[in-house]
């Protein structure tokens, strides 16, 4: 087992032994799994440092009546069977109230297929997948707090099919992921009338996407729509741009604005269009993007940036928290996930949250951006 620690205010060491947890007794716990090494660490460790921004806010003003927050996190280097024994490990080591946090959606479907949150009877929330294969389970433990992957999908296909797009090309993972989200972006431009020319894929966990990249070259799309990690969908612009493919590459939010750049350079990134699910980071006018900056002025977390991830993260801790409040003190597992199902129209700061029994995708929230020739995303 992997421990992780995090510096500066983020900093918050995954306690092992019943004895450690004993001596917190009166905190409440949450526990998250997911990637902190391989090609999806910047993804965990920014989704977990948002939302350690946001716990370290409510503790310092006193906690959730009056008691701390504390999140514990295991790494799973984004593999599935980890991502099950390390669920179990901590729910036996530290007794958490949540999940929370977990990234990528073949390691929350494995979750749900092996029955890790019903037989704890433990909700989890804000995972970082939007798939329809977890959306349409509807699972009464799942909480989302992004829009599903068909919704960026869809926002991604009208946007281009009314200026007058067409052909439409595909690189994604091959994965449970890229499969499901493949499926959605098929389907879009079918419905838009648009002709899907080519399909390219890459392994889980490697950046090999040379193949895919001649593919589809040679059909030359006017577009080419990456389900892919931030990773992957770096080095598949870059081979692309050297090829002297010049189509308009558009990625989903799994895939980072600011790592693209770091990887590939400004020049090679400049025009990839993005959607996003949280508000942008830099917004000075959106409320909750403003308490995100207030707070790491304050805070000053350290070796992360405030991206579109962090967002996400704090956005999801804040809705968590929320449930906390509303489920009193001494929250149990089954008050905080009648908690969560309370929520109506939930002003998490200008992002609203909505939750049911029957509807557990709590935000419909999706924006496009692009990236300009100094590296920076424009709306």
């Amino acid at each position: 087992m992997k421990l992780i620690s995090f510096p500066g205010s983020v900093l918050a060491t995954v306690l092992i032994g019943l004895a450690s947890f004993s001596a917190h007794a009166a905190d409440i716990v949450v526990g998250q799994v997911a990637a902190f090494s391989g090609p999806l660490a910047p993804t965990g460790t920014h989704m977990r440092a948002g939302a350690q921004l946001y716990f370290d806010a409510v503790n310092a003003a006193g906690g959730i009546h009056g008691a701390k927050i504390r999140l514990l996190s295991k790494d799973d280097g984004y593999k599935t069977e980890e991502t099950i024994r390390l669920a179990r490990e901590l729910l036996k080591e530290a007794q958490p109230v949540a999940f929370f946090g977990f990234v990528g959606t073949g390691n929350v479907e494995a979750i749900l297929e092996n029955k890790v949150l019903s037989e704890a009877g433990i909700p989890l929330v804000a995972v970082r997948t939007g798939a329809a294969s977890v959306v349409q389970r509807n699972d009464p433990l799942l909480f989302m707090t992004r829009a599903s992957y068909a919704a960026e999908v869809q926002k991604i296909v009208d946007q281009y099919a009314t200026t007058g797009y067409s052909s439409f090309a595909i690189l994604y993972q091959d994965d449970a992921f890229g499969r499901d989200v493949l499926g959605s972006a098929e389907a879009a431009i079918k419905e838009a009338g648009g002709r899907l020319v080519a399909t390219g894929s890459y392994a889980k966990n490697t950046t090999d996407v040379g193949a895919a990249v001649k593919t589809i070259a040679a059909a030359k799309p006017q577009a080419v729509i990456m389900i892919a990690n931030t990773a992957a969908s770096s080095e598949f612009l870059k081979q692309s741009r050297e090829d002297g493919n010049f189509a308009q590459y558009v990625a989903l939010s799994v895939t980072d604005a600011a790592q693209v750049v770091k990887r590939i350079g400004a020049d090679k990134a400049a025009g990839l269009v993005l959607t996003q699910v949280v508000p942008d980071p830099n917004s000075p006018t959106v409320p909750l993007i403003k308490e995100v900056q207030h707070n790491f002025a304050k805070f000053k977390p350290k070796d992360v940036t405030a991206n579109h991830t962090f967002v996400e993260g704090y956005l999801g801790a804040k809705v968590l928290a929320e449930a906390l409040r509303r489920a009193g003190p001494n929250p149990t597992r089954q008050k905080v996930r009648e908690a969560l199902e309370s929520m109506k129209n939930y002003d998490a700061g200008e992002v609203f949250i909505s939750f049911s029994a029957n509807r557990h995708t709590g935000s419909r929230y999706v924006d496009i951006t692009i990236l300009n020739q100094a590296g920076k995303l424009l709306r």
